[in-house]
């Protein structure tokens, strides 16, 4: 089973299996954010270090409140960070004390993004939780903006591919530092 609806995906994620789906600009692949075996098969998957951290997509500002440290976002800030969600921007915010280490990997900040994907929003509500939310590619590789190769590039790696259309951007996410306003990737 490749191809998968809303409903499949998140008994696939419940279960801690890796799933793949399209984002604004490529195909992501994702699992629960908690779920450190799962998190470390994603690692695995991309041959990536688990020291560079991963981003978190979700659906509202409120399911990532269980991983931002909200009180140490500088009130200058926040117009900025906010006004830009939902959106194809993520940002890098202060980690809570609660964050895994395997998401936030060698820092003490966490991105995060609210997606405005259709796909990407009904997924983290029906979940009710932010997704983890990597490229779907190997860690150096090109991201993948094409059906025909994510399936034979992710096809046996992954559990499911959600069934959707890519959001039309031109690159991948803008990451930006909230604190510093300094562009992490362009």
């Amino acid at each position: 089973m490749k191809g998968c609806n809303i409903a499949t995906a998140v008994e696939l994620l419940k279960q801690g299996e890796v799933i793949s789906y399209p984002t604004e600009a490529v195909f992501g692949l994702g699992c629960d954010p908690d779920n450190e075996a799962a998190v470390l098969n994603i690692l695995t998957i991309k041959q990536r270090p688990v020291e560079k951290g991963l981003i978190l997509i979700a659906a509202t500002y409120s399911q990532l409140l269980p991983y931002v440290d909200d009180k140490a976002i500088p009130l200058e800030k926040r117009y900025q960070i906010f006004s830009s969600w939902p959106g194809h921007i993520s940002w890098v915010l202060p980690a809570s004390k609660t964050a895994p280490k395997w998401i936030t990997g060698k820092f003490d900040t966490i991105a995060v993004r609210v997606s405005a994907h259709p796909v990407v929003q009904q997924l983290c509500q029906a979940y009710g939780k932010p997704l983890v939310s990597t490229s779907a590619n190997l860690a150096g590789e090109p991201s993948i903006t094409d059906y025909q190769h994510l399936l034979t590039t992710m096809g046996l790696k992954v559990a499911g591919i959600v069934e959707g259309e890519l959001g039309g951007a031109a690159q991948a996410s803008q990451i930006r530092d909230a604190i510093s306003g300094q562009i992490v990737r362009g």
